[in-house]
């Protein structure tokens, strides 16, 4: 068997998404999106209509997930979501084996990156508190560029790390990360323990959907 660690590298910049692809925050966001809807007197959203719009940026995703709040609530809405989410984001933990993937990626000479629906404050504080910033070469927040699927947020990843289309991929658990993919013109991989339903991912064409960390880390060693 060859040496995965020889081959040559089919892409040179990997991009994650962040919540429910390397962290494991699903089911927290779906808690506190439904909380932040019934603070503000909305009807609360069921656990698939919250879970759909994560990945999405907050205020995009509050708006769609309480389509019954209006609008002049929707900055109270945010502070109710971040309130409730500040509760907990210390309990939140990295997915088993994702120090060790990144690590042997970046081993093997990629370029890794970050491209989330959080804000910059809570990508800082999420990667501040598992250690995780020297790991990656870039990041991108969907408050400092556009959200997910506008292919933006690549792009500028793209351009600052001097990699094209071609040779990056895209790697998240929603629709919006894969259409992300597709609008910027790269490939992507599908994980199916965060957010969304894999079945969902088809029509996107995503190389590969793994259905845990090391079958993730697994694909990306034989085929990235």
């Amino acid at each position: 068997m060859t040496d995965s660690s020889s081959r040559p590298l089919r892409f040179d910049l990997i991009a994650f998404d962040w919540d429910g692809t390397l962290y494991d925050s699903t089911r927290l966001i779906v808690r506190c999106i439904q909380a932040a809807v019934v603070d503000v007197g909305g009807a609360k959203p069921s656990e698939n209509d919250a879970s759909w719009v994560i990945g999405l940026g907050l205020a995009e995703a509050l708006a769609r997930a309480a389509p019954d709040v209006p609008r002049e609530k929707y900055a109270e809405l945010g502070a109710r979501y971040r309130y409730h989410y500040l509760q907990h984001q210390d309990d939140l933990v990295l997915f088993d084996g994702v120090l060790q993937m990144l690590d042997a990626l970046r081993a093997r000479g990629h370029r890794l990156a970050v491209a989330t629906g959080k804000s910059r404050r809570g990508l800082n504080e999420a990667l501040k508190s598992v250690a995780l910033r020297d790991r990656f070469d870039a990041s991108r927040t969907a408050d400092e560029t556009f959200g997910k699927p506008h292919p933006r947020m690549l792009l500028e990843l793209m351009e600052e790390l001097e990699v094209p289309a071609e040779r990056t991929l895209m790697i998240g658990d929603t629709t919006h990360d894969l259409q992300l993919a597709l609008n910027a013109g790269c490939a992507s991989v599908g994980v199916s323990y965060g957010a969304h339903e894999p079945g969902s991912f088809d029509e996107l064409k995503p190389l590969y959907v793994a259905h845990s960390v090391a079958d993730l880390e697994a694909w990306l060693l034989e085929n990235a």
